[in-house]
């Protein structure tokens, strides 16, 4: 696979893995009942978000996927 085409491909399984797993593991304020929450915000809001880890798992998840969509085209040619 080029590589421009290589990388266009992990971006976009990348995008798609990110929202696959943005839901996991986050609390909502609903949920864990904070007090502290300032006026007018959303009570469906997460707590900690935790983007980096997020970003990690995405990372991480996504270049397994690509490295078997990798194998697979190699493996037809």
């Amino acid at each position: 696979m080029p590589a421009p085409l290589s990388i266009a491909v992990y971006f976009t399984i990348w995008w798609v893995t990110l929202f696959a797993v943005l839901p996991f593991a986050v609390r909502s304020r609903q949920e864990g009942a904070v007090a502290d929450a300032p006026p007018g915000a959303d009570p469906g809001a997460p707590v900690a978000p935790r983007l980096a880890r997020t970003a990690l798992w995405t990372t991480l998840i996504a270049a397994g996927i690509f490295a078997a969509v990798d194998a697979y085209v190699i493996w037809t040619d």
